[in-house]
C-alpha cells in the first residue's frame, strides 16, 4: 500500500512522521542537499529554516548605462555559504520594471506589475514580450546568472530583477538599466501647450525619441537645460527644469530645480512634451547644396543622396554623443529648422552648446536641409 503513495515533499514527510508512534525526532534517508530544523526551531511563524546552507544572490552594479542599439550585460551572481560539493538544479527569472513606472522605494505593488523578460533552468530557457531573441544568460562562471541583452531599444530602460530559485528559497537582486541619450524640449507645430498626454508620446515617437522620465530630465537640469515651458514625462506628470529662477518661471524666490505640476489628466490636459533620445545607428549630416532649398525640396534632396531628411531626436542625439557640429540652417523631418552647436562663436546664437531652432517656417522658406543614413 506504501509503495503506491506518491513521494512527499519534505516538510510534510517530516509532519507525518511526527504524528507516528516513535517518529517523533527521527525522519527517514530524505536529503535534497539541505537540512530541516525542527519546527519549534523556526521564528514562531511555522517557517523552517535550512541549517547552515544559505543561498545568495547578488550584483556588483546596481545600475548599468548603455547606449542604443548596443549589447549590454546585467550581472548578476549567486552562490551558497558554505559551498556545496555537488552543483544543484535552479531556475533563474529575469523581470521588469519600465523606467515609467518606478516608484522608490521597492514595494510588494512594484512586484506585481513586472513583466518576464526570460526564464531559464539548466540549458532551457524562454524569453517573452519584445525581448525575445535579445536575450540570453552570460554563464561565464558558475553561478553567472547575468543577463544579455542585444540590440537595446528606447524602451528597456527600467529596473530589471534576478530572481534564484532553488527548493524554498528563493532570493532576487535588482538592476537598473539607463540608456545614455540627451534630453529635448518639443512643442507643436501650432505652438505652445497643444499635446495632451498621448500626443506628447507620439510626438516623441515621430521624432525617434520617447517620452523622458524624471531621472532623465533631472540629470539634463543638472547638466544644465533650462526650460521654462512645462511638459509631460513618461509617468503622466508634468515639469519643466529651471536652473536660474526668475518671473514667470516659478519666481526669483524659488530655488532653481525641476518644477512639478504632478499628475494631470492624461486626455484634458494640454502640455508641451519633454523627449529623450540616444545614439543612433547611422549618422546624421548637413547636405551640401550650391542652392537653398524649400522642405519639399529638402526632403527630395536627401533622397536623392540615399538618405532621408533628419528627424529631431536624431539631431539633438547627433549633437549631444557624437558631437556634431555645424553653423548652418537646416529643415528637419517635421518641418522645423534648427542647427547644432558644440563650440559656441561668433554669429551661431548664444554662447552656450546647444541645438539651435528656428521653429516651424514656412515650408516655402530656403534652408539647408540635415539628412540621416
Amino acid at each position: 500500500m506504501l509503495g503506491l503513495l506518491r513521494p512527499l515533499p519534505a516538510v510534510c514527510l517530516y509532519l507525518l512522521l511526527l504524528l507516528l508512534p516513535g517518529g517523533q525526532g527521527r525522519i527517514l534517508g530524505y536529503n535534497n542537499g539541505f537540512h530541516y530544523q525542527d519546527i519549534s526551531n523556526g521564528n514562531g511563524n511555522g517557517e523552517i529554516y535550512f541549517n547552515g546552507v544559505r543561498l545568495h544572490v547578488e550584483s556588483p552594479q546596481p545600475s548599468v548605462s548603455a547606449t542604443r542599439g548596443s549589447s549590454v550585460t546585467l550581472p548578476c551572481h549567486f552562490h551558497y555559504e558554505p559551498e556545496l560539493a555537488a552543483p544543484r538544479r535552479t531556475r533563474v527569472k529575469w523581470s521588469w520594471l519600465p523606467a515609467n513606472t518606478i516608484t522608490a522605494p521597492v514595494s510588494p505593488e512594484a512586484f506585481a506589475r513586472e513583466t518576464e523578460v526570460m526564464v531559464a533552468m539548466g540549458n532551457r530557457h524562454r524569453s517573452y514580450g519584445s525581448f525575445r531573441g535579445r536575450v540570453r544568460l552570460r554563464r561565464s562562471a558558475p553561478g553567472d546568472m547575468s543577463l544579455v541583452i542585444n540590440e537595446l531599444q528606447l524602451n528597456d530602460t527600467g529596473r530589471y530583477r534576478c530572481e534564484v530559485i532553488d527548493g524554498l528559497e528563493d532570493e532576487s537582486v535588482t538592476v537598473e538599466l539607463e540608456l545614455r541619450g540627451v534630453v529635448f524640449p518639443y512643442y507643436s507645430q501650432k505652438g505652445r501647450y497643444h499635446f495632451n498626454f498621448f500626443g506628447a508620446h507620439q510626438a516623441c515617437q515621430d521624432q525617434d525619441a520617447t517620452l523622458a522620465t524624471f531621472e532623465q530630465l533631472f540629470a539634463a537640469w543638472e547638466e544644465g537645460l533650462d526650460w521654462c515651458n512645462a511638459g509631460w514625462l513618461a509617468d503622466g506628470t508634468v515639469q519643466y527644469p529651471i536652473t536660474v529662477s526668475r518671473d514667470g518661471c516659478g519666481g526669483e524666490d524659488l530655488a532653481p530645480g525641476l518644477r512639478n505640476y504632478g499628475q494631470r489628466h492624461r486626455i484634458l490636459h494640454h502640455y508641451d512634451a519633454f523627449c529623450f533620445s540616444a545614439s543612433v545607428k547611422g549618422t546624421v549630416y548637413f547636405l551640401k547644396q550650391s542652392t537653398k532649398l524649400s522642405f519639399t525640396e529638402a526632403v527630395q534632396a536627401c533622397a536623392s543622396d540615399g538618405s532621408q531628411i533628419a528627424k529631431v531626436g536624431q539631431l539633438y542625439a547627433a549633437w549631444r554623443l557624437m558631437g556634431l557640429d555645424r553653423c548652418d540652417a537646416g529643415w528637419l523631418a517635421d518641418g522645423s529648422v534648427r542647427y547644432p552647436i558644440t563650440k559656441p562663436r561668433a554669429n551661431c546664437g548664444p554662447l552656450q552648446p546647444g541645438v539651435r531652432s528656428f521653429g516651424f517656417p514656412p515650408l516655402s522658406l530656403k534652408f539647408g536641409v540635415y539628412c540621416y543614413r
